[in-house]
């Protein structure tokens, strides 16, 4: 089989026509990673000095009250993924940018998509869409008469006649079209290391092996069923137009039809709905601003019994920092319940949407494929989460100083020097490890091995009787 194998890679490499395909094809992946790599390093850029002139701004406040500085608030931006180069997932269409202040939870703003023009916006020439659609392509039209014209020139009865097996013709080409699929998956990501080879860590690499079993899974499927198709039926135009067809079914329509029908079985509110929601059980809480609120007069008297006198100006503390602090304790919980709410929805559609990979393997490609990269929606709930953990530690900071830096109750003109603003730490992300999330793409990598098994069941049993000739 080996020597099959051997003969065939050969018989490519000497067509002139695949040459230049390939050579066409891999100028193409060689544009795209370099335009990847080049958008990533100014995206890299530009977050850097955004993040240093914010926290700049933040460090050179003179003097300010801690309360109007929680107003003030700073912002986060979202940083770039090294990975987004080979797919980037959700992120173009994610937002960037979140401010972080006192009262509320802003929503993340200024996505890529919403700052392109239109017609940039159906599809940028990144790595994953030429491996995605692409290279599954070229597979296709490379193993769709592979079997047929071997039968209708007589080389398969004459390979049989020299001891060959059918099954093992059959198997041996599919391995060589794959192969090709996997070369042209490996030289993408040899170059793809080689010009991030300074900032390749360990679970990057993890990442990137797993990405690349996904796709050498995938690419045997499609191999393998179009080999299938070519020696089961005589006509190649035939296993051509079926091969076309699963295509454009598998990555066209069933993903976009299984998705609309994900988000009505698990219906997320609309942002008006949401809002609305929110406003209206922040409304049943604390105001924080509003001393005459029941809920305010309520805390007093429970503080004022607590340290055993008869009014907040006897305290050795602010109360109104306390008071601002018990309004944020009453938002986070506000927050806790909706956006816990939305994040359940969420893992129910992918859970939901990661089923379909039982009837599209391309599902499953696509999950791994931004899983794996850390651009799809999880890793971006992940980012939100840690915002919304480091908003709260930042307003605390600042309700605190407030409280017990020193000031009495009403004295709002009372300001705190600029060592303290400065000793507020800036946000810190932590990328989320492959470890920690890996579980979550264990579903599609399985659906995807059966996948491949199905196949080679179809082509071990379902080319026992083909005819030679």
């Amino acid at each position: 089989m080996f020597q099959i194998i051997k003969n065939e890679l050969r018989f490519l490499v000497r067509s002139r026509i695949f040459l230049g395909i390939s050579i066409a094809f891999i100028s193409i992946m060689l544009l795209s990673v370099f335009l990847g790599n080049y958008q990533i390093q100014k995206q890299e850029q530009t977050h850097q000095n955004a993040t240093d002139h914010v926290r700049q701004q933040w460090v050179s406040i003179d003097e300010m009250n801690p309360h109007s500085a929680a107003h003030y608030g700073t912002f986060i931006f979202k940083p770039s993924n090294l990975l987004s180069n080979l797919d980037e997932g959700v992120n173009s269409v994610t937002g960037n940018v979140l401010r972080v202040e006192g009262h509320v939870q802003n929503e993340i703003t200024h996505s890529e998509a919403s700052q392109m023009q239109a017609v940039s916006r159906f599809g940028k020439l990144k790595p994953a869409l030429l491996l995605q659609y692409i290279v599954p392509l070229l597979l296709v039209f490379l193993a769709f008469n592979s079997v047929s014209n071997e039968k209708q020139s007589g080389r398969l009865k004459l390979l049989v006649l020299q001891g060959s097996k059918p099954l093992q013709i059959i198997l041996a080409k599919t391995f060589s079209v794959w192969l090709y699929g996997v070369f042209l998956l490996i030289f993408m990501l040899l170059v793809y290391g080689i010009l991030n080879s300074q900032s390749l860590t360990t679970d990057i690499l993890a990442r990137t092996s797993l990405f690349f079993l996904s796709y050498c899974l995938y690419y045997f499927i499609i191999s393998g069923l179009t080999v299938f198709f070519s020696a089961r039926w005589q006509n190649a135009t035939l296993a051509l137009t079926s091969m076309l067809g699963i295509w454009i079914i598998w990555t066209i329509f069933l993903p976009n039809i299984l998705m609309s029908s994900v988000e009505k079985w698990h219906e997320l509110p609309s942002r008006n709905e949401f809002q609305m929601a929110m406003k209206e059980d922040r409304s049943k809480g604390l105001d924080g601003h509003n001393p005459t609120d029941k809920r305010s007069l309520a805390l007093k008297g429970k503080v004022l019994k607590e340290y055993g006198v008869d009014s907040v100006s006897q305290l050795p503390l602010n109360f109104d920092g306390m008071r601002m602090q018990a309004d944020e304790d009453y938002g986070n919980s506000v927050w806790d319940k909706h956006f816990g709410n939305n994040r359940s929805v969420l893992k129910k559609q992918k859970q939901s949407f990661q089923l379909g990979g039982i009837v599209n393997p391309f599902i499953s490609l696509q999950n791994t494929s931004m899983g794996f990269m850390a651009s799809d929606n999880l890793h971006h709930q992940e980012f939100l989460l840690q915002v919304e953990n480091y908003r709260r530690v930042f307003i605390k900071m600042l309700n605190d100083k407030q409280t017990f830096g020193g000031s009495k109750t009403g004295d709002w003109g009372w300001k705190i020097d600029n060592a303290f603003f400065k000793s507020v730490p800036d946000f810190d992300y932590k990328p989320t490890q492959i470890s920690a999330v890996l579980s979550n793409y264990m579903l599609d990598v399985i659906l995807m091995i059966l996948w491949t098994i199905l196949v080679i069941a179809l082509i071990v049993f379902g080319t026992k009787k083909i005819k030679i000739v």
